[in-house]
């Protein structure tokens, strides 16, 4: 039996992917615009055959009011058909980028924390957004548009055959040319958006890098440094910006100049028939009915073609933005729902012959057999780099062992605290309520004492409504430390997490922080502390080392 392997996702197949599931509405919205055309297409017949009438002819006004009033239908009806286009495709685009941002999310969620603590925060938020966002005009005008100009073409073509076939097959010659052109236009469009994209996440994570080491860059003196690698990073962007929109400029101008060139060659063709200089094929029956119409309608022929022309860009955007959020689908999860088995035994959490294999790095560590018991203190030593942050991650679920199973009780919740603890920009308030969204003022308020942070709120006039910056600007690496403590007093959280919660702290800070700590595990919460205090060692029921990869448990 053959196994089939997934391919990886392309930029054009995942585009095609987006466009089916709004197939209908897409459809609807190209046949709403070929519609809106054939009543162009009434319009231009008719009001040349109103003025053969009215020339030629010599009719009186009053006899015409009929067609006047079929024409003046046609004019609603092309209105109507129009507002449906691009209500349908709208919609269908909106739909399709909140589909695409909800898939780029969904693959953040299944990457987890580790993968992500590796990326800049700027060049992901810019692909989640903007790059997202330039998904818009591709399948709102273009994607439609395509359609539309491959059927209303024929459509015309049909029309002018009846009344000339000589401006038919003349139009059917010249058609091809624009769309030859603009294709290879198109390529190097395609290839200056892909540029562009990249560099605009590159800018984007280069500024956040600069504002949020302000502090440091300051204290340094390099803040000039700073300001000019950032001007030559957006001048670069500039310059690639101009480049494709020349090259934007450049495609339309193309089509403009066929266009121009076959109708008036058409325009030469009616005129020199109707005055008689030209005798071959339907040319000697040449009225001005026919003459005025297909004069009319080549103009129209190539409308499509120049609306497309318009928003060829858009397909170079979509297709440029597309190929880095397409990189970020084919990433390989590190968490999946295939090894983690629900059980309902006494431990918190079981590793049973669990390795971990990173994408590139392979076999990290493994196998380990570990039980969590539940009010237990287990502190994990070992050099670094050996091991104790990824047995971290794994039990906290942000990691999937590549073998073996984990094993997590139904119920159960972690809490996670780290030397660096993940502060967001907003109150004390709005960082406290990330544990528990529910907390009152006064479960606040008792936590912050409890944890130490008491006296520095004393001091703030606005208390647990004091802002703060991302990453705890605004705050001592202590107090940061204290805040995020409090966190775990409100969370309720059977099993706490600590990777190296004192490593940056001082002397007076770490001897707090630890004797808080272990206030928790004579509650009866599971402490799974990496460290290497001596304090916390002796505290531990038990007593684990990283060696090469694999867990040797100390016996006092």
């Amino acid at each position: 039996m053959a196994i089939e392997i997934e391919q990886p996702l392309t930029s054009k197949s995942w585009l095609q992917a987006l466009a089916k599931s709004e197939r209908q509405r897409l459809s609807g919205a190209a046949l709403c615009g070929v519609l809106a055309g054939s009543q162009t297409v009434i319009l231009v017949v008719g009001l040349a055959w109103l003025i053969d009438q009215l020339v030629v002819q010599a009719r009186p006004l009053i006899a015409l009011l009929p067609i006047f009033a079929l024409l003046a239908l046609s004019v609603l009806m092309r209105a109507v058909f129009q507002w449906g286009h691009e209500t349908l495709s709208l919609e269908a685009s909106l739909r399709i980028r909140q589909r695409a941002r909800a898939q780029v999310l969904d693959k953040l969620a299944t990457l987890g924390p580790v993968w992500l603590a590796s990326r800049h925060s700027g060049s992901l938020a810019n692909q989640v957004v903007e790059h997202i966002d330039a998904l818009e005009g591709y399948f709102a005008r273009f994607y439609p548009q395509l359609r539309i100009t491959l059927w209303l073409p024929i459509l015309i073509l049909l029309v002018v055959g009846w009344l000339d076939y000589l401006v038919a097959i003349f139009l059917l010659l010249s058609a091809p040319l624009i769309p030859l052109f603009m294709a290879l236009v198109g390529m190097g469009a395609e290839r200056l958006n892909r540029d562009q994209f990249v560099a605009v996440s590159r800018l984007s994570a280069h500024f956040i890098d600069r504002v949020r080491g302000m502090t440091t860059l300051q204290l340094f003196g390099h803040t000039s440094a700073a300001q000019r690698d950032v001007w030559y990073a957006t001048d670069e962007y500039r310059r690639l910006s101009m480049r494709t929109l020349r090259l934007a400029f450049l495609s339309s101008a193309v089509l403009e100049f066929f266009a121009s060139v076959a109708i008036a060659v058409v325009a030469m063709y009616v005129g020199f028939g109707l005055l008689g200089y030209i005798e071959y094929g339907p040319s000697p029956s040449l009225t001005l009915f026919s003459g005025l119409a297909v004069l009319l309608l080549a103009p129209e022929f190539f409308q499509p073609l120049r609306t497309l022309s318009q928003h060829y860009h858009d397909r170079a955007s979509a297709l440029g933005a597309a190929e880095s959020v397409v990189n970020i689908l084919n990433e390989p999860g590190l968490i999946t729902d295939g090894h983690e088995t629900p059980h309902v035994a006494s431990s918190l959490v079981e590793l049973v012959n669990a390795c971990v294999a990173y994408p590139g790095r392979g076999h990290v560590v493994g196998p380990l057999d570990l039980t969590i018991e539940q009010a237990s203190v287990i502190a994990i030593t070992g050099a670094s780099g050996s091991g104790k942050s990824t047995l971290l991650a794994l039990l906290a679920g942000f990691i999937s062992p590549s073998s073996g199973e984990y094993r997590r009780h139904a119920n159960s919740q972690y809490a996670w605290l780290d030397q660096q603890p993940c502060l967001l920009h907003g109150s004390l308030a709005d960082n406290l309520r990330l544990a528990s969204p529910q907390a009152s003022q006064e479960q606040m308020l008792a936590a912050l004492t409890r944890s130490g942070f008491g006296p520095l709120l004393d001091q703030l006039p606005d208390g647990l409504e004091t802002a703060i910056g991302e990453r705890g600007i605004g705050l001592s690496g202590g107090q940061a430390q204290r805040l995020a403590l409090a966190r775990i007093y409100l969370s309720n959280a059977p099993l706490v997490l600590l990777d190296e919660p004192t490593a940056s702290l001082d002397q007076e800070t770490e001897r707090f922080v630890i004797t808080a700590l272990l206030q928790l595990a004579q509650e009866g919460r599971t402490l799974v502390i990496a460290t290497h205090h001596p304090a916390v060692i002796t505290a531990a029921h038990r007593h684990l080392v990283f060696e090469n990869g694999q867990l040797r448990e100390v016996k006092e």
